[in-house]
This record gives structure tokens, C-alpha cells and sequence, in this order.
């Protein structure tokens, strides 16, 4: 195994959700280690101070990695800014990055896992990102032939990802192909392959209406074809669906919950392996949007063009 690459956590004003993903972390092989950066961002409003300080009190008492590095903003910077300036500055100075939030449970083998496939896919110019997490087996319903254990899918995932810093330099952060791509419907529907959501979300994005890193990541990756290496059982589990976080207001789905957590110490990684279209197609009906939605969705597309688009 080549050098491991850094562990970023970004945390805000969770202390029970981050002192559960610090300890699943702790428990990793690797962690004694690898360095470990947290970026703790500051309180929005006077409401959130007491949480963040409670947060900023228990991460200055963490041990078990090779190195600890805290960095305190001294203003909200929201969690897209956060993250975009966290993870360029560590992947400019190590040219690669494992990036966790803090609701994400790990087993004890994840970053082995994600510091293997870094290694085994950063030649692949068609891999733009792996991840830890996956939904549950059963939903996914893998073809009783596929014996990997990874696949590879045309969305990108943010419950846990690692990265290179030549992919993550050419992503769009300011959205500058917006304006082509909402004029575009072969460029929308390219897009929504990866799941009927996410014209929407860019479209709040843009509108000033989230405040979302992921969806201009994954506009970039989709758009160009670039591929995300998922395990086939997952090493992660996001415990964030509680209403607790930014974004986390969902009702909790079986798709997404894991009783038992990948564990594989020597999981088998094909560096040849290529994107399987019936795994993307039952992948994405975890993000399809229903009917009305859909509507919704043109409606939208429609005002932006002739009445909003700048």
C-alpha cells in the first residue's frame, strides 16, 4: 500500500453524532496511522453555540491517529464552503483525501478499503471518485452472476468519499456551464441519468436556495462521464437521518440503513472494473422523483430559461 492519504472530518453542532463517528474511527486499523484533519465549523446563530462549543470541546480530546490537526473557523462558512476550501487545501498539499461528515458510522476495515482502491484506481482517468458507503444488498438486487465486490456507478457519493487532487481541481465550483447546460435538454437528461433529482437541486443551488457542494460535484462528474467506485456491502452507515443536520431532513429509508457493516479485511478490488448499467438503473430508483415532482422539476427548467437564467 502506497502512503495513506489524509482523513478529513468536517463537524459542526452534532457532539453525539460526531463523538460516534470519531470512535467507529478510532476503531480503524489504519487510524494509529493516518492524520487526521477536523474542520469545526462556527455557530450560524446565537442557537447554535452552545452545540458547537460542545463539539469543539470534545474533538480537542481525540487521540488513536498519527496526527491531529484542528481548524477552528472563526465564522460560519456553511458546510459547501467548508468543505470545498477544507478539501482543496488538504489534496493541494497531499494529492489525495478521504473526507467524512459527522454522522457517518464506519466499520473497522473502511480505510483500508478506501487507501486500497485510491491506490488501485488513480491511474483509471475514468474513476473520479470511491466511496465506503452503499445502499443496502437487497435493494441493490445484484445479478446472482456479478462476483465483484465493488461496482462502478455514474453518481458520486458524499456519505463518504475519497479523491484525487486532479480530479477535484477540475470540478465547476462557480457553475460557470450553467447557463449551457439548463439550455441543453440532452445535457439535463445526461444529467438526471444519474438520478431524476438532481436538475432540481442545481437549480436551488444556483437560486441561491441550498447550499449544496455535492450537486456541482456531481454535475461535473456525470457530465464528463467520470465514474465513483462503490463496495457491494457497504462500510459505511449514515446516522444523520434524524432531522439533526442541514440536510437531513428525510424520513429514514431501509435503502440506506445498515445492521451490519462491511468487515472484509481483504476485499478484492478489480482495477478493470467496469460500469454494469442494470446496477446503475436499480442505484438510481433510491433518488427518482415521483410524478408531481417530476413536474415540478419542468416547471422549473422552464422559468429558468425564459425568465431567471443569468
Amino acid at each position: 500500500m502506497n502512503k495513506l492519504a489524509p482523513i478529513v472530518l468536517f463537524v459542526y453542532n452534532r457532539p453525539k453524532h460526531t463523538k460516534l463517528t470519531v470512535e467507529a474511527l478510532q476503531k480503524n486499523k489504519l487510524a494509529i496511522e493516518s492524520e487526521l484533519f477536523i474542520y469545526s465549523d462556527n455557530a450560524k446563530n446565537e442557537d447554535k453555540k452552545q452545540k458547537v462549543n460542545e463539539v469543539r470541546k470534545y474533538i480537542q480530546t481525540i487521540n488513536g491517529f498519527k496526527k491531529i490537526t484542528i481548524i477552528k473557523r472563526e465564522k460560519n462558512w456553511g458546510l459547501a464552503n467548508s468543505i470545498i476550501d477544507g478539501v482543496t487545501k488538504i489534496i493541494n498539499k497531499n494529492g489525495k483525501v478521504i473526507v467524512l461528515e459527522d454522522d457517518l458510522i464506519t466499520s473497522a476495515n473502511f480505510l483500508r478499503f478506501m487507501n486500497k482502491a485510491l491506490d488501485t484506481y488513480e491511474k483509471r482517468n475514468d474513476v473520479f471518485s470511491v466511496t465506503g458507503f452503499s445502499f443496502t444488498y437487497d435493494f441493490m438486487r445484484f445479478d446472482e452472476n456479478y462476483n465483484e465486490d465493488v461496482y462502478m456507478n455514474i453518481r458520486p457519493m458524499s456519505w463518504s468519499f475519497a479523491t484525487w487532487g486532479e480530479q477535484w481541481d477540475r470540478v465547476d465550483w462557480s457553475m460557470k456551464n450553467y447557463k449551457n447546460f439548463i439550455l441543453d435538454n440532452k445535457q439535463i437528461e445526461k444529467f438526471n441519468s444519474g438520478g431524476t433529482d438532481l436538475t432540481s437541486m442545481l437549480i436551488s443551488q444556483k437560486r441561491g436556495m441550498v447550499d449544496s457542494w455535492y450537486v456541482r460535484w456531481s454535475n461535473y462528474a456525470i457530465l464528463n462521464e467520470l465514474y465513483t467506485v462503490y463496495p457491494t456491502v457497504s462500510f459505511v452507515n449514515n446516522i444523520g437521518h434524524d432531522n439533526s443536520g442541514t440536510h437531513s431532513k428525510v424520513d429514514i429509508k431501509n435503502i440506506f440503513n445498515h445492521n451490519e457493516l462491511n468487515v472484509m479485511k481483504n476485499i478484492t478490488l478489480n482495477g478493470n472494473v467496469i460500469l454494469d448499467l442494470r446496477i446503475v438503473e436499480n442505484f438510481n430508483k433510491g433518488f427518482a422523483l415521483k410524478k408531481k415532482a417530476k413536474f415540478k422539476q419542468s416547471i422549473k427548467i422552464f422559468l429558468e430559461r425564459y425568465f431567471y437564467n443569468d
